[in-house]
């Protein structure tokens, strides 16, 4: 699809919108992005059928209200359909492109073809009715519904992932969106009240607990050997989506426990502790008690979702890690190989 407007100038400076709220329709079909994940708005979505007139968003900086009052149903829907964060900065993005966030009609002779709304969807390509495309919510969803058809979105890079749904004649204009995209998604987030839940995991199938390997020693650095012994010793608990101990934990959980035994203290989420300490540049240069980061079930390269940590190698030189997998699974040791090819970040907690 090309676009035929004249895209907005300018960066997007903070919305506050914490004391807005947006009524929405619970969506009536049963389509969702992650079963494992569920995301609520507060105040909550209206009873289906109800209608209620959308608030006034402000405008701020390129933005006008109602620019923003669409990005707000864009987020709204990806919400209710469980759609990770990402999916909606894709969605925002997209929309940014293809309509500069307005909800355009038919613009006779300067139209794209039969192209009408927020992403410039096409009835003659089976995106619906003109009258259902041009509103903004069934837009939003059929967005999703395309989105979530892409087998592999969550770890393609935005403009891949929208090009995938939009098959645009400029496949890569989409990125230039991302930054105001995330800002703008983070606003009406915050605004909305909206919390997701996820119980995460490594995305990864099933491997058997390795156990200590052949030739493992804990580090000699105190402090060191007190954070990979706390956390080998976890092996065999169940992966409890938020859980910290000392009988269950999530990936992070965990991390932040045997950090803790240390005397360090680290983020309690994946999203932060990825930021933690500082950066360790390759695999060889790791140390014991150093996390391990990759995209994880809800996550991507650029926002990890899933953490390890690394224990040391065995007589042969294999790097090896303990990690809390994935809900019905326990915490276990596995060969760093596992996740080769799959890791963005390697942090090293401040001491």
């Amino acid at each position: 699809m090309n676009r035929r407007w004249p895209i907005l100038a300018g960066g997007l400076v903070a919305v506050v919108l914490a004391s807005l709220a947006l009524v929405v329709m619970v969506p009536v079909s049963v389509l969702t992005a992650d079963p494992a994940m569920a995301c609520n708005i507060s105040p909550p979505s209206a009873s289906p059928g109800a209608t209620a007139a959308p608030p006034t968003w402000p405008g701020q900086g390129s933005w006008s209200s109602e620019q923003v009052g669409n990005a707000a149903a864009i987020v709204a829907v990806g919400a209710e359909l469980n759609v990770p964060r990402y999916g909606w900065e894709i969605a925002v993005a997209t929309a940014m492109q293809e309509s500069t966030l307005r909800n355009l009609g038919h613009l006779g002779a300067d139209n794209d073809h039969d192209s009408l709304g927020l992403f410039q969807q096409r009835p003659s390509q089976g995106w619906g009715r003109p009258e259902q495309i041009l509103d903004p919510r069934y837009a939003s969803r059929k967005f999703y519904e395309r989105l979530l058809d892409v087998d592999g979105w969550q770890t393609m890079p935005l403009t891949q992932a929208a090009q995938a749904v939009q098959r645009s004649a400029f496949p890569d204009a989409y990125a230039r969106w991302q930054s105001e995209a995330e800002q703008l998604v983070a606003a009406i987030s915050d605004g909305l009240g909206i919390v997701c839940t996820s119980d995460g995991g490594d995305g990864m199938p099933p491997v058997d607990d390795e156990g200590l390997p052949e030739g493992f020693m804990l580090p000699a650095d105190p402090q060191l050997r007190a954070v990979v012994a706390f956390a080998v010793a976890q092996r065999g608990k169940p992966y409890v989506w938020g859980a910290e101990g000392p009988d269950s934990y999530d990936c992070s959980g965990l991390m932040m426990a045997a950090w803790a035994k240390g005397g360090v203290r680290i983020p309690r989420v994946t999203a932060d502790q990825v930021h933690t300490g500082v950066a360790v540049p390759s695999l060889a240069a790791m140390q014991p008690g150093d996390l391990i980061f990759i995209p994880g079930s809800d996550g991507t390269m650029s926002r990890p979702g899933h953490v390890g940590m690394y224990i040391g190698t065995d007589w042969q030189g294999r790097q090896y890690l303990v990690q809390a997998p994935k809900t019905g699974d326990v915490v276990k040791i596995a060969a760093v190989d596992s996740w080769r090819g799959r890791i963005p970040a390697i942090r090293r907690p401040a001491r």
